[in-house]
């Protein structure tokens, strides 16, 4: 029996970052979203707003028309003359059809009189003109009697042809025995209609106002932005083997800014990459050797004990020899660090002799203390003792026994130096700037004597340069052999 295996394929879903990038919304769209949002929010309101105040206008208004006209046949009543008798009016139908004729109302009022006669019914009096309004309220007879019997002396009324808003006055006629009143009805839909309008108008304006934000606002985002691209854009093809490129910063604005501390880390992280290289770099070189001697030794190490003793004293030589250059080494790139001095308030003369102290253990030399600056300068006392020991041991390793060697320290201005001054060979001028680099050594100074990695130095001007205004410079007295001075500008 034969079992067939089946392979079935496995669909992955991409996750990469790419993948999860292009599924955000960027920056600009964002933005101009939001400002959309608001726009429209604030249109939205602004139109609402006019038409709300649009409408109180018009009922305002309407409230003032009906009490005018009211207030006008309050007035005409117990003024007014019959022109028939020459008295004052008894007939309700006379007065109304009278004041009416006088009257000139606007296109959506009507002025009417109402009469309840003794037979029953409802007698309408109205002036002879035709309302602008598509349904007119005189011919609703029903309305009209329920307007007539209100005992309310204003009202609205809701009808399938619009609201009608209304006031009435009563009218008085003991003689005639029939109810009557005058009353003044006003048709508010066209002038809702014209606030209506201005409402649509408001939205299409700003419809229109909200389509040229759009274009406004995208192109705009996009120059804002740019910058922003351009940092993405660079932190994209950063790599540990090319960190080089900048940003171009144009302007004064935020994102200037934001290009010029971008620019700054990138330099920050091209210095400490370069450092981690050097570091790498600079241990294999110089590590390459003693490893060499240590594996040649071991390999050809014979069965004589005398044989292995010296192998061993060589190999554990070679070992301490690589333990101080890693030593070296990582101090060298501790000095990247921005806690790698810290100052303090020291007194220079103290230190200055605690220095020469130590230094005399160094080697037979005719140790001199020089001049010593008597003030307070602000500094890192053990990092500065350091070096100054470094450079007596340099100055050690290139003089011989009874030479001068001499330790002091003295204020120039406003800056503090520290000096160390020998008597030996002095430094050749080609060698002068190149013996401050890691493992290099000038040719004048090497001899028998000189073990070291060719990092002391190197070291002395991390130290000096970790001060603030800190260096280290190297001066020939006129007497010959050599003096390393560390300057420090602002230690005041």
């Amino acid at each position: 029996m034969t079992t067939t295996s089946v392979t079935t394929p496995v669909t992955t879903t991409d996750r990469t970052p790419t993948a999860r990038r292009d599924r955000r919304i960027s920056a600009r769209v964002r933005i101009l979203l939001w400002l959309l949002l608001m726009m429209a929010v604030a249109l939205a309101a602004v139109a609402t707003t006019t038409r709300s105040l649009l409408l109180r206008d018009i009922d305002h208004r309407i409230n003032q028309l009906l009490t005018q006209e009211t207030q006008e046949f309050g007035n005409f009543v117990p003024q007014g003359v019959d022109p028939n008798t020459g008295r004052t009016f008894t007939d309700p139908d006379t007065l109304l059809r009278v004041f009416l004729q006088r009257q000139y109302s606007d296109p959506d009022e009507e002025l009417l009189g109402l009469i309840r006669p003794e037979r029953g019914g409802l007698q309408v009096v109205r002036q002879s003109r035709e309302i602008r309004s598509a349904v007119a309220l005189h011919p609703d007879r029903a309305s009209l009697s329920a307007i007539l019997d209100s005992d309310a002396a204003s009202g609205v009324l809701s009808r399938p042809a619009g609201e009608v808003r209304w006031a009435k006055v009563p009218i008085d006629s003991p003689g005639s025995g029939r109810p009557a009143a005058f009353v003044v009805a006003f048709h508010a839909d066209g002038e809702k209609a014209l606030a209506d309008d201005a409402f649509r108008t408001l939205l299409v304006i700003s419809g229109v106002a909200l389509l040229l934000t759009t274009g406004i606002g995208w192109v705009v985002a996009g120059r804002i932005l740019a910058p922003v691209r351009v940092v993405r854009a660079t932190a994209e093809k950063l790599t540990e083997q090319d960190l080089t490129r900048r940003i171009p910063v144009q302007g004064r604005d935020d994102i200037a800014a934001l290009a010029e501390t971008f620019n700054a880390m990138l330099d920050r992280l091209e210095r400490a990459f370069a450092g981690q290289r050097q570091f790498v770099d600079d241990a294999g070189h110089e590590l390459r050797t003693p490893i060499t001697i240590v594996r040649g030794h071991l390999e050809v190490m014979g069965d004589d004990p005398a044989e292995q003793r010296e192998t061993v004293r060589l190999v554990t030589d070679e070992l301490d020899r690589m333990s101080r250059i890693v030593e070296d080494l990582l101090l060298l790139a501790k000095a990247e660090r921005p806690d790698f001095v810290r100052p303090e308030p020291v007194q220079l003369g103290e230190l200055t002799a605690d220095v020469f102290v130590k230094a005399r253990a160094l080697g037979e030399r005719d140790w001199v203390l020089g001049r010593v600056a008597d003030r307070e300068a602000v500094l890192d006392p053990q990092r500065i003792t350091q070096a100054m020991v470094q450079l007596a041991q340099n100055a050690v390793q290139h003089t011989v026994p009874g030479a001068r060697i001499e330790i002091g320290s003295r204020e120039t201005g406003g800056a503090v130096e520290l000096y160390v001054t020998d008597s030996g060979p002095g430094v050749q001028e080609q060698d002068a700037e190149v013996i401050f680099e890691r493992f290099r050594r000038g040719t004048a100074r090497r001899g028998a004597r000189t073990s070291g990695a060719g990092l002391g130095l190197s070291i002395v001007r991390a130290i000096a340069e970790g001060h603030r205004g800190g260096r280290v410079e190297l001066r020939r007295p006129a007497t010959g052999g050599a003096s390393f001075v560390l300057v420090l500008e602002d230690a005041s």
